[in-house]
């Protein structure tokens, strides 16, 4: 058996935790693989997945700054990826390129399954209108939440994004809603952070008004980048859940769409954090 060639590709990506990830899932699964990680210049993207594909890598995930060029060198994309208009996963198949985006299935997959929260007709709040949050409004509409109120500080960018899924929401029979985020009212089951904040330092983007006792609320950012959000969550006395999970189940998505074999992400999760501090 052959052992397939997959890699991460971004700028940075020496911290990143998906090659432990992906050989970890391998072990688990008896898949013969070899995954690494690849530093790409920037405007380098098209011309790094060219070298990898020549060298028979059989797929790459993307990680920042690339997502939103990665679609273009798809010759078939998912309809999540066609919604959030970025792509985290690439599969080659000869000459066919698949792009999907597994990041709104694995936030979705460890909310429900790691923390055990339902989202069914729940009140979200979603922080943030950019390409985070893109990825991830899909899969979260279509687990039937009652309403999805997206805030953002440029309210243009949030309208765009609920215009693009008005369709899917109306299906799945969603209220969707653009705000800024002093806007904000009520108190919500579930709030998701998706802005840069965590990464810029620039402190928690939206009222602690908006959390209802005991609220899940969820940074898509794992490590020292969630630890203000998580303090946060926790002052306030809601239930703080970082994104380290759902980087764990994205790429489980990811082994799915490569290797059609579901990893154990839950072990997979529990034995990652036993080896942070």
């Amino acid at each position: 058996m052959t052992t397939d060639l997959y890699c991460v590709m971004g700028n940075p990506v020496e911290h990143s935790k998906s090659p432990w990830i992906h050989a970890r899932f391998a072990q688990l699964t008896g898949q013969k693989l070899q995954y690494g990680k690849r530093l790409v210049p920037l405007g380098g993207f098209a011309q790094a997945v060219r070298e990898f594909r020549a060298e028979g890598g059989k797929g790459c995930n993307v990680t920042v700054p690339f997502k939103f060029e990665s679609p273009a060198l798809a010759t078939q994309l998912t309809p999540r990826a066609q919604l959030a208009q970025a792509s985290n996963t690439l599969r080659f198949d000869g000459d066919a390129v698949l792009g999907d985006n597994t990041d709104g299935v694995g936030l979705v997959n460890d909310i429900r399954g790691n923390a055990g929260v339902d989202l069914a007709g729940r009140d979200l709040l979603l922080a943030g209108a950019g390409g985070a949050a893109a990825g991830v409004l899909g899969p979260l509409i279509e687990v039937r939440p009652r309403r999805i109120v997206i805030a953002n500080r440029t309210l243009s960018r949030a309208v765009e994004l609920i215009e693009r899924h008005a369709a899917l929401a109306q299906q799945h029979g969603v209220e969707l809603a653009a705000i800024e985020p002093a806007q904000v009212r009520g108190a919500f089951d579930i709030v998701i952070n998706a802005t840069a904040s965590s990464l810029s330092g620039g402190g928690i983007p939206i009222p602690a008004t908006a959390l209802k006792p005991g609220a899940l609320a969820c940074d898509l950012m794992y490590g020292p980048a969630a630890q203000g959000f998580v303090d946060w969550a926790r002052e306030h006395g809601a239930t703080p859940r970082d994104g380290l999970g759902m980087l764990v189940e994205q790429a489980a998505e990811a082994f799915l769409v490569w290797r059609g074999v579901h990893p154990p992400a839950a072990q997979v999760l529990a034995e990652l954090r036993a080896t942070l501090p």
